[in-house]
């Protein structure tokens, strides 16, 4: 892609903030069976799933603290711990998100990641497929930071490490608490359902909690970056 000198100093102050579950690796579905089948150990006869579902996008902790309260069980400690790491250690070898590699190489301007799990997974997993050449050190979790999503804490801090204007930041997420938290933030937002776990009432979701766009082919999105680099709007394909 070229770009004109003024083009050039135009993008130094805009900033591409990427989820990571979901958005750069295909795991939310890994993830969301994992969880159904630890509680259903621990829980026989409970159906685990239609009420785990809704809560993916929060951090496991609270998935596991609300799913526990909607059936009447409970989950000690050392229960949480083990199920979180049995999560991590399954998300942890799925594929990238088709397309993502190339989608973020024709971003012209920086990238970060901002992610409701730990560091040391997303590094991991950064690490192991590679994507870290596009985000570097940059990259913030949940354990970095007081509130996790759907607190705008994580993006805001993203904002504020890179000295970029949270107007002048764009997000894909692919959950709800992910877009609730990127519209706290004061943050645009695409939405993305491209991901195993994607449903078809995922769409009107995220669009009702703010996704400017949601699209399903990461091949789209750096055309859809030149749309919001420009101040267009958004074609909906």
């Amino acid at each position: 892609m070229n770009l004109t000198p003024s083009r050039e100093a135009s993008l130094e102050d805009r900033l591409l903030i990427c989820d990571c579950d979901g958005v750069l690796i295909d795991s939310e579905a890994v993830a969301a069976h994992m969880l159904v089948t630890e509680l259903e150990a621990l829980w026989p006869g409970v159906d685990v799933e239609p009420v785990l579902l809704p809560l993916l996008g929060l951090r496991i902790e609270a998935v596991l603290a609300s799913a526990a309260d909607a059936v009447g069980r409970t989950l000690t400690h050392e229960q949480v711990i083990s199920i979180r790491r049995a999560v991590e250690v399954a998300a942890m070898q799925a594929p990238t998100v088709p397309g993502i590699a190339e989608a973020l190489a024709a971003v012209p301007f920086e990238k970060a990641c901002a992610s409701n799990s730990f560091s040391n997974y997303v590094e991991s997993v950064l690490n192991r497929t590679g994507l870290v050449r596009y985000f570097g050190d940059r990259r913030f979790c949940a354990d970095m930071v007081e509130n996790p999503k759907p607190a705008p804490d994580v993006y805001l801090a993203a904002a504020r490490a890179m000295r970029v204007d949270p107007l002048r930041c764009l997000v894909v997420e692919d959950s709800v608490t992910g877009v609730t938290a990127a519209k706290a933030a004061g943050m645009t937002v695409l939405g993305f359902i491209g991901g195993g776990h994607a449903t078809e009432s995922q769409m009107g979701a995220l669009q009702r909690v703010g996704a400017e766009v949601v699209f399903d082919d990461m091949k789209r999105l750096p055309v859809l970056v030149e749309q919001w680099l420009a101040n267009t709007t958004f074609e909906i394909r």
